[in-house]
């Protein structure tokens, strides 16, 4: 029963902690951690733990498949130098600087280089859900490193607890390979997979069987590279990736309706569930410890805490200037970014349930059978980092965001105006040509020619540079009315259709098939913006 429990405590904490969060203008995932750590006082829920394949083959594949999905390819290639360097030589410096501080504090080199391996990559997931308030350059850059970072510190974590239990040799030629295998070898399994994927979507035209097929894949793609010893996190995104550029022109409407709103709120629920249950597994690992070891453990962690974000602050302000040394190119000083910038995103680099799941995944016994040297102490360590960087970083960026005073991003707005305009105007161009083809009565051609001009009319209403203060006012006010008069009719069918149903006049079967096209149309005409 217990596990029946957990769903319904898990589910009423992420409910009231994003609600909580919204309230009180504090960034969700911080509430969630707080209530995992009450949580945990709970009697039944003290032994609740978190089993890392739990995040490591269910929650893990599917969070970074939707999060490559919804990343911007053309930010991550005009970056991408940068995203590599942070992805690799970051993740390795910042492991090797924590295991050199961990090791100061009494943990044997071994040890000492798996506590670094889990608390060096970011994490993709809060990354995505607390940096929302920054450009949208800065939040592809975080994304997308938090992205390939895991395999990175997946590798060095291999290494570290094969040498520490007496498994691996530590080589350059073998390190070098692990690394290749890693990378080369998850992109490989991703891109087979998405090919396959994209062939499959071509068969199964029903949408249901083609979200089945889009939910398959990043849990295909990670078992697929996971079965040739490479990087699953790196064959999800990258089957992500590839999806996000062939996706749209394979798929119809109605599947991509149903695909974003099934992941929009299949990705909120899992993501809270991961901030809750880290907040209690840290509350557990607290238990796990006493005395001086559990002093020993709090000034670990805030040394640790410390050295992660000085590596991040280091390379973010020696990298850079090395590479415009190396690099003068015109379109290399496009890409600088000025000093605030980097401060912002040194600190926007938080820890997350990845780190979590990595510790966890420590073997509790060496090959002689001898209990793994400071297994309790690495998992009480990262969770006290996971939560030192969510909390104070998260309570820390707003503030570090107004003093960096970002330039207002407006490029999405622009580009969206483009493309709405651009596929307007084309599509009236071609409304003579299409309606000759289809036979269309010319009344219907007139009344469609006349909504597409009104529609053209509306988008350039805002943008100043084509309206004039008067036309713009007269138009938007128009659609204004014309929409709130619309929502109101809208409003007034579905009253009525519930008034047939409550009368026996017309099953619930028919309710729900005509009120789904009324609220398809209420969407449209709220102009929401879509999840992600």
């Amino acid at each position: 029963m217990i596990g029946l429990e957990l769903v319904v405590v898990i589910g009423l904490a992420v409910l009231l902690g994003n609600a909580a969060g919204d309230r009180y203008r504090v960034a969700p995932p911080i509430v969630l951690l707080v209530l995992g750590a009450l949580l945990g006082f709970v009697p039944a829920l003290r032994e609740v733990e978190l089993p890392p394949e739990a995040v490591l083959l269910i929650f893990l594949p599917v969070l970074l498949y939707w999060e490559s999905l919804t990343t911007s390819l053309r930010g991550i290639r005009r970056d991408l130098r940068g995203i590599v360097l942070m992805s690799t030589v970051l993740v390795i410096a910042t492991a090797g600087a924590v295991a050199a501080v961990a090791h100061q504090l009494g943990l044997a080199w071994g040890p000492a280089w798996v506590l670094g391996a889990a608390v060096a990559p970011t994490d993709a997931t809060a990354v995505g859900v607390l940096a929302k308030a920054l450009p949208r350059r800065n939040v592809t850059l975080l994304r997308a490193e938090s992205l390939i970072n895991d395999g990175t510190a997946l590798v060095v974590f291999g290494l570290a607890v094969g040498i520490t239990v007496g498994e691996e040799h530590l080589t350059v030629p073998h390190v070098t390979g692990l690394f290749a295998l890693s990378y080369v070898g998850g992109a490989a399994a991703g891109a087979v997979i998405a090919w396959l994927v994209i062939r499959a979507r071509r068969v199964f035209g029903n949408p249901l069987l083609g979200n089945v097929v889009m939910i398959l894949t990043p849990f295909t793609a990670y078992l697929l590279a996971e079965l040739i010893h490479a990087s699953g996190v790196l064959a999800a995104v990258s089957a992500g990736l590839i999806m996000s550029q062939a996706g749209p022109r394979m798929a119809g409407a109605e599947m991509r309706r149903q695909a974003e709103e099934a992941w929009s709120l299949a990705t909120f629920v899992l993501n809270g569930s991961l901030f809750v249950l880290v907040g209690l597994q840290a509350q557990t690992a607290v238990r796990e410890l006493h005395g001086d070891d559990l002093t020993n453990a709090l000034i670990a962690v805030a040394a640790v805490s410390a050295v992660v974000v000085a590596a991040r602050f280091a390379f973010n302000f020696t990298v850079p200037y090395l590479i415009r040394l190396l690099d003068r190119r015109p379109q290399q000083r496009l890409r600088r970014m000025n000093y605030r910038a980097r401060v912002v995103t040194s600190i926007a680099g938080f820890r997350g349930a990845v780190s979590l799941a990595v510790a966890l995944s420590v073997p509790t016994t060496l090959d002689s059978g001898a209990p793994f040297p400071d297994r309790d102490t690495i998992v009480f360590v990262t969770s006290g980092v996971i939560v030192t960087t969510l909390v104070v970083q998260g309570l820390l960026l707003p503030a570090v965001v107004r003093w960096a005073r970002l330039p207002h991003d407006t490029s999405m707005d622009e580009e969206r105006l483009l493309a709405e305009t651009t596929a307007t105007e084309e599509a009236l161009k071609a409304l003579p040509t299409l309606a000759a083809d289809l036979d269309t009565d010319p009344a219907v051609t007139e009344r469609m020619r006349q909504e597409y001009e009104t529609h053209l009319l509306v988008v350039r209403a805002g943008d100043a540079e084509t309206a004039t203060a008067s036309d713009e006012a007269a138009v938007l006010r128009h659609a204004r009315h014309y929409t709130a008069l619309r929502l109101a009719l809208l409003a007034h069918k579905r009253a009525t259709l519930l008034r047939l149903r409550d009368d026996h006049e017309i099953d619930d079967t028919v309710l729900r098939q005509v009120q789904r096209r009324l609220d398809l149309e209420e969407v449209r005409l709220s102009r929401r913006p879509a999840a992600e």
